[in-house]
């Protein structure tokens, strides 16, 4: 739980320093983007690997050279002196990341018995989600009193209160006989892809869509993506079990959970810039603003984990989503003289809505699966959320980029009417996954 926090805190808790950042480095948003897209990119390169590590190494030594090397990424966060130093910083803190999260998993299922699960995983769960709620609010606290470096060191900490933690309670390797060989291409295939698949809309947006340049990175892209699927569908032990995509249902439910992080991520990256740059918000102020519809995402996935229960997982996953698109579009309508307390109206709408999408999604992924695939069908899906995440926040702060410069001579309002496209985007991309959610069957196959 330590562990966790500490680096779900690392995924939200920087963005407040984003209107600082641009100023410290003097950059445009379309690198910006890439300090909080090289986390989530990490993150979902280093997620497939837990089961691996764990297995060859144990839950214990996995733990402790995970949180070793989050500790070197927030240090390396609070000395940066330029862009490629801060990007480096958080792809270490969301590569581990990405191996903590489902490891916490493991841990806990073997801990507790059966009949003690539910309960630990809401204790956990409500810890999950309250820390992105609050890390934004801490976040602008303490850049308000000690500066945007301070951010990273709130980490060391846990990571102190982790170690010990870790050495005493986790398990070592429990297996004997040889490690099972890890699947490096396939890793090296997935990390090649999305680095080119991240830079695309980067390069378009640069050097123009029919660059040599951006089509260069394009077919790099698809041809990438295509040998990494390749090599999955004949790998002996695959990172990713393209098997799971021959049920219509969870080809479903990774859709919306692609969607799911791209609106989650997305709009986290684009309100906090927003309130700042066009509402006059300091970062404390920022940070405040998504504290409440974080408490309210919180209680929306208590909610939804008895209504999942009592219907159709796909009645709840398509309620959420059209209650997200519905908070888009409402901040698309927001100005600078938009009150605190509207705003945050706005934003619980939406999050309510991703709160009763997260149970619902996660038991109509598997329920169409034999148990056999149930961890993979959870690594996946996961996988998705995280690609989504990665994605929408490099297409979303490249389109701000790009509004930015196209209302630049637009009187008055043209930086707010850039903030509305993307905000639209978000909408429009929410309301289509009412589609595949509508797909996800309740039923579990014989």
């Amino acid at each position: 739980m330590v562990g966790t926090v500490a680096t779900i805190l690392a995924a939200t808790i920087v963005n407040v320093a984003f209107p600082a950042l641009l100023r410290e480095f003097d950059i445009g948003h379309d690198s910006l983007q890439w300090i909080a897209t090289g986390f989530l990119a990490a993150t979902t390169t280093t997620m497939l690997a837990t089961a691996w590590l764990v297995e060859s190494f144990g839950q214990r030594r996995t733990f402790l050279v995970t949180m070793a090397v989050f500790l070197a990424g927030s240090v390396l966060g609070a000395a940066s002196w330029n862009t490629e130093s801060m990007i480096t910083a958080r792809v270490l803190q969301g590569a581990a990341a990405g191996v903590m999260q489902p490891l916490s998993m493991i841990a806990l299922f073997e801990v507790f018995p059966i009949e003690e699960r539910g309960r630990a995983m809401g204790l956990f769960g409500f810890g999950v989600v309250l820390a992105p709620a609050i890390g934004p609010a801490i976040g602008g606290w303490l850049m308000l009193a000690f500066g945007w470096r301070a951010i990273f060191l709130l980490a060391v900490p846990f990571c102190v209160a982790a170690f010990p933690l870790g050495w005493r309670c986790l398990p070592a390797r429990r297996t004997a006989g040889p490690r099972r060989r890890f699947d490096w291409i396939g890793a090296a295939l997935l990390a090649l892809a999305l680095i080119a698949l991240l830079n695309l809309p980067v390069m378009g947006h640069r050097a123009g869509w029919g660059s040599p340049a951006a089509l260069a990175i394009a077919v790099a892209a698809l041809g990438l993506g295509i040998a990494f699927v390749s090599w999955e569908a004949r790998a002996r032990a695959p990172l990713l079990t393209l098997a799971l995509f021959a049920s219509g249902g969870f080809r479903a439910a990774t859709l919306v959970a692609f969607a799911y992080g791209l609106g989650l991520f997305g709009t986290t990256y684009l309100v906090p810039v927003f309130v700042q740059d066009i509402a006059g918000y300091t970062p404390a102020q920022a940070g405040n603003l998504l504290f409440v519809p974080g408490l309210v995402l919180a209680a929306a996935i208590a909610l939804s984990g008895r209504l999942t229960d009592r219907s159709s997982p796909r009645h709840v996953v398509a309620t959420g989503l059209a209650c997200f698109a519905a908070s888009s579009l409402l901040l698309a309508l927001a100005t600078g003289s938009t009150g605190f307390w509207m705003l945050a109206l706005w934003l619980g709408i939406g999050r309510a809505g991703l709160g009763l999408i997260i149970p619902a999604l996660n038991v109509g992924a598997v329920q169409t699966l034999p148990a056999e695939y149930l961890g993979h069908a959870a690594a996946a899906v996961n996988f998705a959320r995280q690609l989504g995440g990665a994605v929408g926040v490099n297409l979303l702060a490249v389109l701000l980029e790009w509004r930015l410069v196209a209302y630049a001579d637009a009187p008055g309002s043209g930086a707010t009417a850039a903030f509305r496209d993307c905000f639209l985007v978000v909408t429009i991309a929410f309301a289509a996954a009412v589609i595949p959610a509508l797909s996800i069957r309740k039923h579990v196959p014989k």
